[in-house]
């Protein structure tokens, strides 16, 4: 089920502003790619074409290729709705849906696909939705309970019990840790643990540690100045990134000197 990502020379631009710049990279099936860097050099823009969430915002748009398996996901037969169900997304801030019941936030997603379900089923994929984040056992006797009413790191699991309901390859992270505290934190970076098994995990941090912590390989990204594009500066496993990377400005943002 898990799919590899190959990115293949990609510039992204907002209106004519190239914001981020020549970025290839191969990111593997099964694991967790983590993308570091200053604030502002295009991490959080360029995880937003692994699955075509940049081209919401107007005027934005890709240059080059995203494949996933082989498949273009920019072609012009592909159709980005599908891209979204392939490639789910879970954001900074916890977003279940406030009106909506926990059991309705997690087949929010099967519902804007309009599969239809027997109530069966659909029990069956909250249940398999909340165990696979980690939730199932605090929630499973108020299902029918709003999802706001839930602490911040649980609202953050419910997000992620949300996007693996419709079975995505690939689950892409924007700083899912940063609104929560310590704890929460904790049980998110166990869960991307348990989910690699199943799932290929890109996530952004501006975490060190986290990055350290969780993930198999590490992407860092800069940016020359004010107005420049960010760019890919080194992709590696990350414990060589952390330890012994090629490049300098790698090693002065990973060991704190700037950033």
């Amino acid at each position: 089920m898990s799919k590899r990502i190959d990115v293949g020379d990609l510039n992204v631009y907002y209106g004519s502003f190239l914001a981020v710049e020549g970025v290839s990279m191969a990111i593997e099936a099964r694991s967790v790619t983590a993308f570091i860097g200053p604030s502002g050099c295009g991490k959080s823009t360029f995880i937003r074409t692994l699955n075509r969430m940049h081209e919401v915002i107007p005027g934005a748009r890709v240059e080059g290729k995203v494949m996933l398996d082989g498949e273009d996901l920019y072609a012009a037969n592909v159709d980005p709705v599908t891209v979204r169900r392939q490639v789910g997304m879970v954001f900074q801030r916890p977003n279940p849906f406030p009106t909506m019941s926990i059991r309705d936030n997690v087949l929010a997603g099967m519902k804007l696909n309009s599969k239809r379900m027997r109530k069966a089923e659909a029990d069956d994929v909250v249940e398999q939705s909340l165990k696979g984040a980690n939730l199932w056992n605090e929630v499973k006797d108020r299902l029918d309970k709003p999802g706001s009413g839930l602490s911040g790191g649980q609202q953050q699991r419910l997000c992620i019990a949300r996007a693996i309901a419709v079975q995505p390859e690939v689950l892409l992270m924007d700083e899912p840790c940063s609104a929560l505290d310590p704890i929460s934190t904790l049980a998110i970076e166990d869960l991307i643990g348990e989910l690699k098994q199943n799932y290929t995990i890109v996530i952004v941090t501006h975490n060190m540690q986290q990055a350290a912590r969780v993930s198999d390989r590490t992407a860092f990204f800069n940016i020359a100045g004010t107005g420049k594009p960010g760019k890919l500066i080194e992709m590696d496993d990350t414990t060589k990134i952390f330890t012994n990377p090629s490049v300098k400005a790698t090693e002065d943002y990973v060991s704190g000197r700037f950033g």
